[in-house]
């Protein structure tokens, strides 16, 4: 696979039009590597093109562990809406209730804030990743810290009255989680979801550990710059605390599939938080054709096609995990970058070339 040629297994349908996507990343796109693999009712199909590492041409394996960037969010507001189910809290819940203090200044008030909002991205709340030069200051950072460097800038706009992408608001629904109850969001998701569904690949870093377990592939970045020739950086040893409940966790293709499988399909969580989770509200300047539920989002694809899941980025690993409705049917991918190059301006459009080889209206054939 030095050459980018993908391995592929294949058990039921045709993929050669997902393998053609995968091949195209890396000849065209300049990934390094990509993974994919899909879920069908009983049918596997595993694809890889590139390399784990550039220097040793090392091939990237199935088990690969990588970064999920966001995707943390939806592990985070599944344990949340447990939570809820058990009556332990509630949506409507103000932030104030359970971190008195924590969220106030420039407009950012945490008694008109709820918990719904956090999760919907509707509360207003200014996300700390907008403020760069903050986040260079140290190696490692408290949640706490990470709100105070959010509420040292104006609010977005007042509860509930629009809808801004907010890594915030994700780092207080864990320090939500953590005062409900008294214990560390990491092992709160351990023994609530990866415990009781096998992810045996899955976890949010404890501390200020920058190792990523293995086995893994490497990452790279270019620290999201636009500049083609842009210095690339290897990162697969990332201090993580600045993203924690928002951006912080890692897994694999297995492991993403086999959440989102049962999520969908309404295996953890009561129907009433099921039926929340999956209430959508129109997005701005997000994912395009995408609305977005309580850490879920869905996709409508350019052939019409509906998918639902989530995607995730952070330096050096860009992964999406989507399916149908039902959860019988999905397709998880990552690459071990952050760019793309050639038809592409960056992975997103590598995903949806994916989603669409594997969910729209031609996929049957092949042609997608």
């Amino acid at each position: 696979m030095e050459d980018g040629t993908p391995a592929v297994h294949v058990t039921r349908r045709n993929h050669d039009a997902a393998r053609r996507v995968l091949d195209r990343a890396v000849r065209e796109g300049e990934a390094p590597g990509i993974l994919a693999e899909v879920r069908d009712g009983d049918g596997h199909w595993f694809g890889t093109a590139g390399v784990a590492d550039t220097r040793t041409g090392r091939a990237r394996g199935h088990e690969h562990r990588f970064r999920i960037g966001s995707i943390t969010k939806t592990f985070t507001a599944t344990v949340v809406l447990q939570l809820v189910g058990e009556g332990q809290l509630a949506l409507e819940d103000t932030v104030e209730r359970w971190l008195p203090g924590v969220l106030t200044g420039n407009g950012h008030d945490g008694n008109t804030i709820t918990v719904r909002q956090l999760l919907d991205h509707t509360s207003g709340v200014f996300s700390y990743t907008h403020d760069q030069p903050a986040l260079s200051r140290q190696e490692s950072y408290t949640p706490e810290e990470l709100v105070e460097i959010a509420v040292s800038h104006p609010a977005d706009f007042p509860a509930g009255t629009g809808w801004a992408y907010s890594n915030t608001n994700y780092v207080l629904a864990g320090m939500i989680v953590e005062h409900v109850t008294g214990r560390m969001l990491a092992d709160e998701i351990t023994d609530r979801l990866a415990r009781p569904l096998d992810l045996t690949g899955t976890g949010l870093p404890l501390g200020a550990d920058p190792t990523l377990p293995g086995p893994h592939s490497s990452h790279y970045t270019k620290l999201f710059s636009p500049d083609p020739n842009a210095t690339v950086h290897d990162v697969t040893e990332l201090e993580t605390s600045p993203y924690w409940a928002a951006g912080g966790m890692v897994s694999t293709l297995a492991d993403l599939n086999r959440f989102f499988a049962a999520l969908l399909a309404g295996r953890l969580l009561r129907p009433e938080q099921q039926h929340e989770m999956f209430t959508m509200v129109p997005t701005e300047g997000w994912l395009p054709g995408a609305a977005y539920g309580l850490g879920v989002s869905r996709l409508t694809l350019p052939s019409g096609t509906v998918v639902w899941g989530m995607g995730g980025a952070l330096f050096g690993s860009w992964s999406y995990v989507y399916g149908i409705r039902e959860g019988t049917h999905m397709l998880a991918v990552n690459i071990n970058a952050d760019w793309a190059a050639g038809p592409w301006e960056d992975p997103i459009g590598i995903f949806t070339d994916l989603l669409e080889a594997e969910f729209g209206r031609s996929a049957d054939s092949g042609t997608a």
